[in-house]
């Protein structure tokens, strides 16, 4: 098993950050899959796994661009943990809504593990979440957004198939 300081496993996680914030900021998802070596694996307990850059790149690309993905701008990371030995980061990420005109936070965390492979480039990333904590914030954000004006054509499309 090869080991990389905690330098570079920090200085990489950095990379990914800022990387992921001016995607988010862009709306240019298929960058996201540049994260990844070639033969990567992204683990993802509600939609599967995806295997390869390629993989990677048609789910993110449709899943970011698609309500609820497409009113997350920002994911903010609440706390890591770098793990040395393995390669490893462990970090709590928010998935941040848009403000749907009520000044109040929307989102959902997840735990992700992010192993690195050298080179600023990540070989798996899991996502581990509960998919019921994230559709009560989409139906928490659509229900705000409708009471303050903001509601979205494709919120409203997914209201119809997910809402109470």
């Amino acid at each position: 098993m090869t080991t990389y300081s905690r330098e570079e496993l920090e200085t990489a996680f950095q990379d990914y950050q800022d990387e992921v914030d001016r995607i988010a900021g862009s709306g240019d998802w298929s960058r996201f899959a540049d994260l990844f070596t070639e033969d990567a694996t992204y683990v993802e307990h509600a939609y599967g796994n995806f295997n390869g850059r390629e993989e990677i790149r048609a789910w993110i690309t449709r899943t970011m661009t698609a309500f609820p993905g497409s009113e997350m701008p920002h994911f903010p990371i609440t706390w890591y943990l770098v793990d040395e030995e393995r390669g490893r980061i462990v970090c709590d990420v928010y998935n941040e809504l848009h403000d749907p005109g009520d000044g109040q936070p929307h989102g959902a965390s997840n735990i992700t593990i992010l192993t690195y492979a050298g080179d600023g480039l990540w070989s798996c990333e899991e996502d581990i979440y509960n998919p019921a904590t994230f559709l009560r914030a989409a139906k928490k954000w659509c229900r705000a957004a409708r009471a303050h004006g903001r509601m979205t054509p494709e919120g409203e499309a997914w209201m119809e198939m997910f809402g109470d």
